[in-house]
């Protein structure tokens, strides 16, 4: 027993919400993570310059991310199902900050890359530790709420990054953006481990209160877990997005043939292609296409993310709460209106008002259905074989993030133009939304 542990004994017998406190948790260490990840967007430019590379290459060192990012995420999860959240989230945090560090050390693009990759082999591990961390702490009806509140962060965190990285790399040059990044992942890793485990009931500040909450309406022997609520107020929009009686998925084998877990994975590669599409290139895009000045460049850079970070706390709200748990049609929303979107920014006009409020609509759009993509897998698996689903439904988004960027780098290459690019970003959307009707909603 810790000493901590042995410090509170007394919490048991209190009333307590610390899985509030494990949320909080939670959605600073998701900031960090996506900080670390998203600052190669804001210098990007100064990277194209020094090294003298073309759009290609400068998607591919953005995209080499993804890649470990993918190919770390069912190992992940394998081991998270195993052995728990505890460690392996604490050692995710410890290694991405040490590899956000060495970024600031390349001297080639050889090296960037390879450090970029090493990255994201160790970030993978962290959303996958951190939905299941969710999935365990939180009752059913309040899951898609949490999952927005952690969702949230991947928006907050670009807010500041643009406009922060920026003036960083001006004042002491490109390095040094990494260089002050990685430092906040080194404490927060510590914190992680001495305050979260991987269950409630195995916590020292945990009551027996508030773990009767989490465990309400979760699956038992003897009952059927809580999914939906069932109401004839939903009876039509039921019969819209397919709601099924489904078992939860108990066999990792069922996980890999399961239709909605597989539907969900590509669903998500397409989304995921659109948002990190637009973190990676609109910097750029504001520079080269609409004339802004690289300080001018990382507010207006920050719009998505301030619409994005609105968008993933009211959708997983109205998922839990007016839409009784339902997370289809939050993400069919998310789909149809990113495309919507997409035409809107072919059309844009030459106004730095207009550019900011069309792109504060974009990260609001796409994120609206965002925390569903996450919590839709909570309910067509079950708690054990879940930190598995949450990796297949991370992997293939994030390859999405892999090949987005490049093949953005590709299309702006040979046409010279943005236009192109949002083209693919509607395309993308359109077939995430075809994707996303296939979907059964678990009852």
């Amino acid at each position: 027993m810790s000493r901590i542990e042995q410090a509170v004994p007394y919490i048991k017998t209190k009333k307590t919400n610390y899985r509030f406190v494990v949320l909080a948790l939670i959605f600073i260490v998701y900031a960090i993570n996506y900080a670390d990840r998203t600052n190669i967007g804001a210098v990007l430019p100064f990277i194209i310059d020094e090294f003298h590379i073309n759009n290609f290459e400068a998607g591919a060192i953005a995209s080499m991310f993804f890649l470990g990012y993918a190919l770390s995420q069912i190992p992940a999860g394998f081991f998270i199902a195993k052995k728990g959240i505890r460690g392996m989230v604490a050692l995710s945090i410890f290694g991405f900050s040490a590899f956000t560090w060495l970024m600031g050390t390349a001297t080639s693009v050889l090296g960037l890359k390879c450090i970029r990759l090493g990255l994201e082999l160790t970030e993978g591990p962290c959303p996958v530790g951190l939905a299941s961390t969710i999935n365990n702490w939180f009752p059913p009806k309040e899951k898609a709420t949490a999952t927005g509140v952690y969702i949230a962060a991947t928006m907050f965190a670009p807010i500041l990054v643009p406009p922060l990285a920026v003036w960083i790399a001006m004042t002491w040059g490109w390095r040094w953006v990494f260089f002050s990044f990685a430092i906040p992942g080194l404490v927060i890793a510590v914190l992680w481990y001495l305050l979260v485990r991987t269950k409630p009931s195995e916590s020292a500040f945990v009551s027996k209160a508030e773990l009767e909450t989490i465990t309400a309406g979760q699956e038992t022997p003897d009952a059927r877990r809580e999914n939906i609520v069932i109401s004839p107020g939903f009876a039509r929009l039921d019969r819209l997005i397919r709601v099924r009686e489904l078992a939860p998925v108990s066999t990792v084998k069922g996980l890999f043939t399961s239709k909605n877990i597989l539907g969900d994975c590509l669903a998500y590669f397409m989304m995921v292609s659109v948002l990190y599409g637009l973190l990676t290139w609109i910097p750029l895009y504001l520079v080269k296409e609409k004339g802004f000045t690289f300080m001018s460049m990382g507010l207006v850079a920050s719009m998505p993310c301030i619409g994005g970070f609105i968008g993933a706390i009211f959708g997983g709200y109205v998922s839990d709460r007016l839409l009784g748990r339902r997370r289809k049609p939050t993400m069919m929303f998310t789909a149809i209106s990113t495309v919507l979107m997409m035409v809107i920014m072919l059309n844009i006009p030459q106004s730095t008002v207009a550019v900011c409020v069309g792109l504060f609509f974009v990260g609001l759009c796409l994120n609206i259905g965002w925390p569903a993509f996450t919590a839709y897998g909570m309910a067509v698996a079950d708690s054990k074989t879940y930190p598995i689903a949450a990796s297949i439904i991370n992997s293939g988004g994030n390859l999405g993030g892999f090949v987005s960027p490049m093949l953005a780098g590709y299309l702006l290459d040979k046409t010279g133009s943005f236009n192109s690019v949002f083209i693919y970003f509607g395309i993308c959307a359109a077939i995430g939304l075809i994707m996303i009707t296939l979907l059964e909603e678990p009852k």
